[in-house]
């Protein structure tokens, strides 16, 4: 089991693991090892409950295509088990990110202060640009 929060936890059969050669620098290792890991986990099969399916789903992340499936590529180390923890712990922050709450927006007024200062500021350049213009014939 992958533990994500203390009372939520999905199983490690959900998780689909697949070691891919890393692009980048590295030498001649880069063309040999396959150390980079490409994580897919499907949102829609999954065992999360149904607030965390609907808030990732919801989501605007490039990481999460059409069909319901999150895809971490990791590749940061040059050691596969480095890139693989990585990878856990990118979609551990993406599951409690979709859970937060978001408290909603309070609409607040401008106060009567800063309207002020805002007029007056709007004048003090209004002034600054007629200074700029031709001086008048008269």
């Amino acid at each position: 089991m992958f533990s994500i929060t203390d009372e939520l936890a999905i199983s490690e059969a959900e998780l689909d693991f697949s070691a891919i050669r890393a692009s980048g620098p590295g030498g001649q290792n880069v063309n040999k090892v396959s150390s980079a890991i490409h994580l897919r986990f499907d949102i829609k099969h999954s065992s999360l409950p149904e607030f965390y399916k609907y808030r990732l789903l919801r989501r605007n992340d490039h990481r999460i295509s059409k069909d319901g499936i999150i895809v971490i590529k990791a590749q940061r180390h040059r050691s596969q088990d480095k890139n693989r923890a990585e990878a856990l712990v990118r979609l551990k922050e993406l599951i409690i990110c979709a859970g937060e709450k978001t408290t909603p927006r309070l609409s607040t007024m401008p106060t009567f202060t800063s309207r002020r200062k805002r007029i007056e500021k709007k004048v003090r350049h209004g002034q600054k640009k007629s200074l700029r213009s031709r001086p008048s014939l008269d």
